[in-house]
């Protein structure tokens, strides 16, 4: 019985040995990276006239590495989803960019990343509240564009300069500043036509919570096309740039679960026959006008807090700044956090689209959002 206790115990002791052997030292650059990303699951039911239909969708997925070297940030953002259409998934790369961000005064963003136009872009897609960012945002911050660039998110490729001046005696920062230079083509594309657009936006921080600030962005879109008939009634085909020239107004609070926000947006330039269906288009449609704008204004207010929202939004877009073209969604609903990883997303929407021979409809959208 010794003898069997003796060799248990070595057996014991050099097992553990063996163990301790095989331990390995993670280097200290890679805990400056961390992995992270989200999903997004939906259904969708709307009766337009002659359209009716109700669907699951896999709206989103997203995986995310952020790390930071020094005084560099860097972001990789893969996206997996659904935009080109049941049965037609895309990947494709959302983010990667590097940014030098020793002073809070003065910080430079190279790569590709959220164009700086508006407070609602650059909005995390589940933390934004909504089954969608709004109609005006889709259409005229290059999510899918007026001009017809394929769905985005808002981003580009380019080098933004930012910064937060004037700290208070509390060290909140009063005001901020970012401008950007990019190609103006939108994700994972060159330049068409080497011209690029220049965004820039300034806001005020009065008080803890809110936001007042206004935009401006001025560029072209490059390898365009279109008809023209010359001096003898003959259609001549033509191809070039056409000019992005577009401004917002913005106001937001957002503090201890209370978020209102407000933007109108205007855009001046001519747009394309078809846009806002993930695909890349180049063809100039005159008859569309050259003037668009929108707006919206949403409040949600929490009922339990940490655990249940209310929300409501109008949200409206006239894509030929006429009424005639205007649609337009009265929205309300609720977010559930079963977890703060974890929530429930549900709205109903009573639309009206002039363009429409029966103007009214009813749509409904429930999203499960995960973290991780």
């Amino acid at each position: 019985m010794r003898k069997l206790l003796t060799l248990a115990l070595m057996a014991f002791v050099l097992t553990a040995q063996a163990q301790e052997k095989t331990t390995v030292e993670v280097p200290g650059w890679v805990k400056n990276f961390k992995l992270s990303g989200y999903g997004m699951l939906q259904y969708q039911a709307e009766d337009k006239d002659g359209a009716e239909h109700n669907e699951f969708n896999l709206r989103l997925m997203r995986l995310i590495i952020d790390g930071k070297i020094g005084d560099f940030d860097f972001r990789a953002q893969m996206q997996g989803s659904s935009n080109a259409g049941p049965g037609n998934p895309t990947l494709m790369l959302v983010d990667l960019y590097a940014e030098w961000a020793k002073h809070k005064e003065f910080r430079v963003r190279a790569g590709q990343f959220k164009r700086a136009f508006t407070f609602e872009n650059p909005t995390h897609p589940i933390t934004q509240g909504w089954y969608s960012y709004a109609m005006v945002i889709n259409n005229l911050s290059g999510f899918g564009d007026r001009t017809g660039e394929k769905a985005s998110g808002g981003r580009d490729l380019g080098l933004q300069v930012q910064g937060d001046l004037f700290p208070n005696a509390n060290g909140r920062r009063l005001l901020h500043y970012q401008v950007g230079v990019y190609n103006g083509e939108g994700i994972n594309l060159k330049d068409k036509d080497n011209k690029k657009d220049i965004i820039g936006g300034l806001w005020v921080m009065p008080v803890q919570g809110v936001r007042i600030g206004a935009f401006g962005w001025t560029g072209t879109r490059g390898d365009m096309t279109w008809t023209e008939t010359d001096g003898e009634g003959n259609s001549v085909n033509c191809k070039g740039s056409i000019r992005k020239n577009r401004y917002a107004i913005s106001a937001e609070y957002d503090k201890d679960e209370y978020t209102f926000r407000a933007e109108y947006l205007h855009s001046q330039g001519w747009g394309v026959s078809r846009a806002n269906e993930g695909k890349d288009s180049r063809v100039v449609d005159f008859t569309r006008g050259d003037k668009a704008d929108g707006w919206y204004v949403f409040g949600i207010v929490p009922v339990i807090k940490s655990k249940l929202h209310a929300k409501a939004r109008y949200n409206a877009y006239r894509p030929e700044k006429l009424w005639s073209t205007s649609k337009t969604m009265y929205e309300v609903g609720f977010n559930y956090f079963f977890t703060k990883n974890l929530q429930l997303n549900a709205e109903y929407a009573r639309v009206n689209d002039r363009s429409l021979a029966k103007h009214n409809y009813n749509f409904v959208d429930v999203e499960l959002d995960f973290r991780f």
